[in-house]
């Protein structure tokens, strides 16, 4: 029994130090930075082998199987890979505010119409996807839209203690907004303050639960609803949704430098709307022009979290309450998104998040 135990540490310490010079698949993020190897064994021409993750994964399972059957052949003789994996979300929220709330990850842009809530929504649905508890709040008081693109119209919040909100669930992400406590057609005529008072409550007075990331879907500009959420809520990082446009770019530059004057950590740039891939041809076209969300992320020293294309099929999967993420899980698109997820969680991962680190190459 010694000499077996003996055996296995031996091989569990061998197995680190060869995937010590590994990379988490498709990134440059050194793998052991993501994850612990918890146990090793090799029976029966079957590698058994745990590992203890730092984010969710379970969109790169198979990935990580070939790169420890590529990579750790020739340590023991074996024909298959048994993975098992258990996920610890780190934990950011340190506040007494949203305590079952692991990290709060605010989604902004400078202006208006460059994509901010459809990209909040698949963000939120492919953090889903990859194994962890997400919820959404809709923090757009004056546009409230997520009900619409989860197909939640008319789904009313209920409350069980009469003091608390329960989230509506919806396509497996806890949400909240405005929208499910006012008409449709109703418009919401209120001065700034009223409006700040209204996003705190909704984050503040719903049951969130236990979640490992609560993605918040803010409203466009650098006004008093984005003061309140710096300021009242735990916030562990900022995304900045641009198109590669000049006028959307100068616009981003000032949501950044708003998020830099209240110490709250930009975790990176998405560049929607970045080119039209041509369906016959395969041709891309940079519309709204070239590489701007690339210069931005460099300027600001922050990681470019990802391009997503300019596709009518985005647009319209959101208009009919079925995400991307959801209704074509395993599409092109789908895959992008999933891809800004795992960019987005590792960044978050990072204990200096003001180092921009995985910067997955999409076309």
């Amino acid at each position: 029994m010694g000499l077996f135990t003996k055996r296995e540490n031996t091989l569990l310490k061998d197995v680190k130090h060869t995937l010590a010079k590994q990379q988490f698949p498709g990134t440059s993020t050194a793998l052991l930075a993501l994850c612990d190897v918890t146990s090793v064994t090799c029976k029966a021409n079957t590698l058994n082998i745990e590992l203890h993750m730092s984010i969710a994964c379970n969109d790169h399972v198979e990935q990580l199987k070939q790169l420890l059957s590529d990579t750790l052949s020739d340590l023991c003789e074996f024909s298959s890979v048994n993975l098992v994996i258990t996920t610890q979300i780190k934990q950011i929220n340190r506040s007494d505010k949203l305590t079952g709330v692991k990290q709060v990850v605010l989604v902004a842009s400078g202006k208006g119409g460059v994509g901010k809530s459809t990209t909040s929504v698949n963000l939120a649905l492919a953090l889903a996807s990859a194994g962890a508890k997400v919820g959404l709040l809709d923090a757009d008081i004056f546009g409230p839209s997520i009900p619409m693109m989860l197909n939640g119209v008319g789904r009313k919040p209920q409350s069980q203690d009469g003091k608390l909100l329960e989230p509506v669930e919806l396509g497996g992400i806890f949400t909240m907004s405005l929208g499910f406590l006012v008409e449709a057609d109703d418009a919401a005529v209120w001065r700034g303050p009223m409006a700040s008072r209204a996003v705190a409550q909704l984050m503040f007075e719903t049951n969130w639960g236990q979640l490992d990331y609560l993605v918040v879907d803010m409203p466009p500009g650098t006004g008093d609803i984005q003061l309140t959420m710096t300021q009242q809520a735990p916030v562990s990082g900022a995304i900045i949704v641009t198109t590669p446009q000049n006028i959307a770019l100068a616009d981003a530059q000032k949501g950044i430098a708003m998020f830099n004057k209240v110490n709250t950590p930009v975790l990176g740039v998405i560049e929607n709307m970045s080119y039209h891939r041509c369906q016959q041809c395969g041709f891309e076209e940079h519309i709204f022009g070239q590489d701007g969300g690339n210069k931005m992320a460099d300027d600001n020293k922050v990681a470019l979290l990802g391009h997503i294309p300019l596709q009518s099929q985005i647009r319209a999967s959101a208009d009919i309450g079925q995400p991307s993420v959801l209704s074509e899980p395993n599409s092109d698109t789908s895959v992008i998104y999933k891809n800004i997820a795992l960019n987005v969680a590792i960044a978050l991962n990072n204990t200096d998040l003001s180092i921009p680190s995985i910067v997955l190459t999409q076309q």
